[in-house]
């Protein structure tokens, strides 16, 4: 039997073969603090992988029904009138003031820009205030007309009435255009012409200086500024005579 020191002679006794263990001071606090620690380290992981669950397993919102019409009305109605008319096709004849026809290049909004370009009138033609243009629609293409007046005005024309065809000449114009004017407006019917590729000139009983301008069923387009400048200076370049040496 053991007996710790400072116990003996006395009433006292311990048994058994080993002294008592005695915890060191502040160790059931460092316990406590361990546990503590333990805790919140594991509720700190169990908040991040609620996180990262929420991150990565975040589904995108179903697109609601009926968006894509609500998109295509928008479109739509960007397109104006043309875009809702039987028949209309405001894609297949391209002007600067219209929308691009199928095939054709993404540069239609530079050529647009491009057209308001001002025409440099030569000697012996009219300038563009002198004359009037009157566009007309002769296709089954709704709002050709308005268009092609629009990129006029932009290159400085003075626009008239823009309007249909008569019934006599639509869908009769298998070219791209038809010019029609009196004779003392020779000179802006050839001005006039050089902004359209393949058009054709008629002569009427006017006496006034308007020009009419009938779109016919192969037109696609204007010719670009560059273009049209061209054909206006190969129209104001006199002929060689016959037998000349150039």
């Amino acid at each position: 039997m053991l007996t710790p020191p400072g116990l003996k002679g006395k009433q006292y006794r311990i048994s058994g073969k080993a002294y008592p263990r005695l915890s060191r001071p502040g160790q059931k606090r460092r316990r406590v603090l361990q546990i503590v620690a333990a805790v919140v380290a594991v509720a700190l992981v169990g908040w991040g992988t609620v996180q990262l669950v929420t991150v990565f397993g975040a589904k995108k919102k179903p697109e609601a029904a009926g968006s894509n019409c609500t998109h295509a009305n928008t479109a739509a109605a960007a397109g104006g009138d043309d875009a809702a008319k039987p028949g209309a096709s405001a894609s297949a004849h391209p002007s600067a003031g219209g929308a691009a026809s199928p095939g054709a290049s993404a540069s239609g909004a530079a050529s647009a820009s491009a057209s308001a370009v001002p025409i440099v009138v030569p000697n012996g033609f009219p300038q563009l205030t002198a004359f009037t243009v009157n566009v007309y629609n002769a296709t089954g293409h709704a709002g050709l007309a308005a268009q092609t007046a629009a990129s006029l005005k932009q290159r400085g024309f003075t626009i008239g009435k823009v309007s249909n065809a008569p019934a006599a000449l639509e869908n009769k114009i298998t070219g791209s255009a038809q010019i029609t004017g009196g004779t003392g407006g020779k000179n802006a019917m050839t001005l006039l012409g050089t902004e359209v590729s393949g058009a054709t000139s008629t002569h009427d009983t006017r006496t006034d200086g308007s020009v009419d301008l009938y779109i016919g069923n192969g037109f696609t387009a204007l010719l670009t500024p560059a273009q049209a400048a061209q054909a206006l200076a190969v129209a104001a370049s006199p002929s060689p005579t016959a037998g000349s040496h150039c």
